[in-house]
């Protein structure tokens, strides 16, 4: 690694950055669909379901999060392939710079573009009655998860962004990992739902992470499923941190 990577990530984000707050409709959009689902499950189907909980919107919580973060991340495969597609990353490899500082930079400021995501929806579900008395280490517990769950899913990303033949088909592979939440602990209990979907839902990664934030919010135990989040958490990171290497240097060569 180059003894300036870090000064050229910090160059390189810097100019991701005021990409994104040149156009705010990334973020926008991002926590916009999440706030919608939000609102259609507390105030139209919040009624008919029986989570166990006396609260069924701090219930919703940890996967509307997540799909947040699902969200957001289909942006960075799209960036990364119209970077590729303008020539730029060409122009950056003519240059004394760290070559991952390129995909690093791509990477953090899908970071910080979901964490101000998160903090919207957060926001507005405080607004609609979401509360909790959990504590400055169970927050802070809660963001690094979120925090390893978006970069797991971002490094996913760049293979999409680097390996996509067309814009579309950069952001297109968030679809399915948009699904995981609904079909996971995150809207109903799983012990309702048929057997063999029970089992799917309960040996995916979703629903592991999503017991654990609640769990932590709320003040309950933490049980083993947050060493289960954190495996696969830490597995699907540095697997998608290897493929997504690979995959670069693949492109540089051709």
């Amino acid at each position: 690694m180059s003894r300036h990577f870090f000064g050229d990530t910090a160059v390189l984000l810097g100019r991701s950055l005021r990409h994104i707050t040149r156009s705010p409709d990334t973020i926008i959009t991002t926590a916009l669909m999440p706030i919608a689902l939000l609102l259609l499950f507390v105030y139209v189907l919040g009624g008919a379901i029986n989570s166990g909980s006396h609260s069924y919107v701090s219930y919703l919580m940890p996967g509307i999060l997540l799909i947040t973060i699902a969200s957001g991340i289909s942006y960075v495969g799209f960036r990364l392939f119209l970077d590729m597609q303008s020539g730029i990353f060409e122009r950056f490899h003519s240059m004394p710079i760290a070559r991952s500082s390129v995909l690093w930079a791509h990477v953090l400021t899908s970071l910080v573009a979901n964490l101000i995501a998160l903090v919207v929806v957060v926001l507005v579900a405080l607004l609609m009655g979401f509360r909790s008395g959990a504590g400055v280490l169970a927050w802070l517990a809660v963001a690094g998860i979120l925090i390893l769950f978006t970069l797991a899913l971002t490094w996913i990303a760049v293979i999409a962004g680097l390996s996509a033949k067309s814009a579309d088909g950069a952001g297109a592979f968030a679809y399915p990992i948009l699904f995981l939440p609904f079909i996971s602990s995150a809207f109903v209990p799983t012990r309702t739902m048929p057997g063999p979907v029970r089992a799917f839902a309960d040996n995916q990664p979703v629903t592991s992470i999503v017991n654990t934030i609640r769990d932590l919010y709320t003040q309950r135990p933490v049980g083993p499923d947050i060493w289960t989040a954190l495996a696969w958490c830490v597995g699907i990171l540095i697997l998608a941190y290897i493929f997504a290497m690979v995959a670069y240097r693949r492109r540089r060569i051709a």
